[in-house]
């Protein structure tokens, strides 16, 4: 099983964007993968409102990105924090798919 990055919206409606981000998971653990998604995972110990463990957060997410065989990219728009990481994940020459908010493969994906 290869572990995959989960990168997707939070910061906004939050409440929405952990919904989504838990069905991206599944939807990850569905196709054989094993699912990361640190936006979920660090927000159970760090304040979102507070900027410098925001950064810690997106510090410990970039180093477990370092571990991860794929990113796995999500969703309709394109925030801060997930623009980072998929600097990050090209500058490791990861692969990188893209799908939008109903878990559809694109193929033809544009910066947006």
């Amino acid at each position: 099983m290869k572990l995959v990055f989960i990168c997707s919206p939070y910061r906004g409606d939050i409440e929405r964007n952990t919904l989504r981000t838990r069905a991206y998971c599944r939807f990850a653990y569905t196709k054989g993968a094993v699912p990361f998604a640190p936006h979920l995972h660090n927000t159970q110990f760090l304040d979102e409102s507070i900027n410098e463990e925001r950064q810690a957060g997106i510090v410990l997410g970039l180093h477990l990105l370092s571990h991860c065989e794929e990113l796995w990219v999500f969703g309709n728009q394109m925030t801060e924090g997930m623009r980072v990481e998929i600097e990050a994940a090209s500058k490791m020459d990861m692969p990188i798919k893209y799908f939008n908010d109903k878990c559809e493969e694109l193929t033809n994906y544009e910066t947006r």
